[in-house]
């Protein structure tokens, strides 16, 4: 029988007006010393957010969302192997020390408390509650990429690698494709999650293609580059066909790429393990 073991955690908030209070949760930290686990899941895109506050500075949120969750992940791996006579007994020194109590936009709420057996999975279903919940559904993908790549980010995380992984651009003279969680060891080497739980097939064969016209159009840039799409499949079974011509469709892309599923996320993870300590990243 799993142990439960205390927790505390913190809101992430976007206020876009100190004088009138107006805020949008965009992140969720959660801190369980006995587990010695500390994380944050950070809103990595700006749509919701936009709507409410249209002139809000969307690559400064973004850069911001990006330096959070890198900052929470470092402090994960270090709490990760500590002595506990080392470890803060709550989340408030943590949350302080990657943001501190300022005026500026982005604001904890209060922390918050619980018991849990599994960490992860209580800062997804925490993550869920205060930050995705209310989100408009209509015409969106019932999963998005955003919860495919927290099956990844689970796997990543427990073998204390996701600090590794950060931003980069791969250009060309007219074109460029931006990805958020890419390592480099001679060669860079990028995850980029694709959630086809579509609406319809033609939906998902129309993003594969877009990935296959997107890499096409990347393909003679002078740094080499291995894409890795981490996949998820439509929940309804009747899209299945379609589900299978869109992983077809991606192995047409040219160049270094690979395709895992969400079901393989522990056999990747080990394998970036595995890489990293032969030839760690630069």
């Amino acid at each position: 029988m799993s142990t439960m073991k205390g927790y505390s955690y913190t809101v992430l908030r976007y206020v876009h007006d100190i004088v009138t209070g107006e805020f949008v949760n965009v992140g969720v930290a959660l801190y369980c010393p006995e587990a010695r686990y500390a994380s944050a899941i950070c809103r990595p895109t700006f749509g919701r957010v936009s709507k409410v506050f249209p002139d809000m500075n969307r690559e400064y949120f973004k850069s911001l969302m990006r330096h959070i969750q890198a900052r929470f992940e470092e402090l994960g791996d270090r709490l990760s192997v500590e002595l506990p006579l080392d470890s803060p007994l709550s989340i408030d020194p943590l949350t302080r020390s990657v943001l501190p109590a300022d005026d500026s936009s982005l604001q904890w709420s209060p922390a918050g408390h619980g018991l849990s057996a599994d960490p992860a999975a209580t800062l997804d279903s925490l993550f869920e509650r205060f930050v995705t919940r209310y989100e408009d559904v209509t015409n969106r993908e019932h999963r998005n990429n955003d919860d495919v790549w927290r099956s990844f980010r689970h796997a990543l995380e427990s073998r204390q690698i996701l600090h590794y992984f950060g931003p980069h651009r791969i250009a060309v003279e007219d074109d460029a494709i931006d990805f958020e969680y890419s390592w480099q060891n001679g060669i860079l080497h990028c995850l980029e999650p694709l959630s086809f739980d579509l609406a319809d097939p033609d939906s998902i064969r129309d993003k594969a293609h877009r990935w296959l016209g997107r890499i096409t159009s990347i393909a003679e840039s002078s740094a080499a580059f291995r894409i890795y799409f981490l996949v998820g499949r439509p929940q309804n079974d009747a899209l299945q066909d379609a589900y299978r011509s869109a992983i077809s469709i991606l192995r047409k892309i040219p160049g270094q790429q690979e395709i895992f599923p969400e079901q393989d996320a522990e056999k990747l993870a080990d394998r970036i393990g595995q890489e990293l300590e032969e030839h760690p990243a630069t």
